[in-house]
């Protein structure tokens, strides 16, 4: 038997001989959704199946992105614990690792759409289960201005949303505060149109998501594939009054956004966005300041655990 201690003070754990690679957990105690009993219940449920734990706090912003571009770190599978814009920051850090650890997500945060992705379970014993059985897919995923995205990159109206919503009303309301953010700037803004150019050929409209993934918004279905698949997809939207945002919306619940009227779904491989003046930009639900963006696929994955 011997004793394992991170680099950074942590709770020391008595470690079997034979137990598989060890697993950190990064966790930002400030976020919304932070949930430490499940953290704790997950780590006894890994200790219990022979696996080498420890939960690591973030003291500040941009750690997890440090923690996972350092090479010499200690560990064979990485858990966030967090949204999707943490699980963003651990891909960031990635970039300058020379060989990724595996990726595993427990879903914290506001917004959870790769977890709803792939389906990714939400009980301790589940998590730790899948956690242990070492079962992975590749994470593909998109580069935007050479930030990776799992999710998606997009400029409009959602991402001045992103920009505009306080972080206090985000992490007290959640969801919620998205909407009460997107109700108040949508009836008085003006939207701005954009070049859009897939591959060589030019599109114009007000709103444009290029989507690593199935899902946008939530459950709802914007494109084939997903992200454990190759290949991005651009929706183009020709309009963003209030209107054809009413539109737009009915369509995206009913699965239907690439049948309605103004709105294009594409593949492509690099792309480009512009217009005449800055309009904001995010990144998996981030702020990413303002076009113009290029974007363009990668051959690179990194391993994530699913169930």
């Amino acid at each position: 038997m011997r004793l394992l201690k991170w680099p950074n003070p942590g709770v020391r754990r008595t470690i079997v001989p034979d137990a598989p690679g060890t697993v950190l957990i990064l966790a930002n105690p400030t976020s919304g959704g932070y949930n430490p009993d499940l953290l704790q219940k997950v780590r006894v449920h890994l200790e219990d199946l022979g696996c080498r734990t420890e939960i690591r706090l973030t003291s500040h912003a941009g750690e997890i992105g440090e923690v996972c571009a350092d090479p010499t770190l200690p560990a064979r599978t990485i858990v966030i614990a967090g949204g999707d814009g943490s699980v963003n920051e651990a891909l960031t850090g990635f970039q300058h690792h020379p060989e990724p650890p595996q990726l595993a997500v427990i879903p914290f945060g506001t917004a959870n759409v790769l977890a709803l992705e792939l389906g990714l379970p939400r009980s301790a014993r589940a998590i730790a289960d899948m956690i242990r059985s070492e079962k992975s897919k590749p994470l593909h995923f998109g580069l935007a201005n050479g930030r990776p995205f799992v999710l998606m990159a997009s400029t409009g109206f959602d991402a001045e949303v992103v920009h505009a919503v306080p972080l206090a009303l985000k992490r007290r309301l959640g969801k919620l505060a998205y909407v009460i953010t997107a109700l108040r700037i949508g009836l008085k803004r003006k939207g701005t149109a954009l070049a859009v150019t897939l591959d060589g050929i030019r599109i114009a409209g007000k709103f444009a998501v290029a989507s690593n993934a199935r899902h946008y918004g939530g459950p709802f279905v914007i494109c084939p594939g997903g992200a454990t698949d190759p290949g991005l997809h651009m929706l183009v939207l020709e309009n963003d009054d209030p209107w054809s945002s009413f539109r737009y919306g009915i369509a995206l619940m009913l699965g239907r956004i690439h049948k309605v009227r103004g709105a294009v779904v594409k593949p492509f491989t690099t792309a480009t966005i512009t217009a005449a003046d800055n309009v904001a930009a995010q990144v998996d639900g981030d702020p990413f300041g303002a076009t113009p963006l290029e974007i363009s696929q990668t051959e690179k994955t990194v391993p994530i655990l699913v169930p």
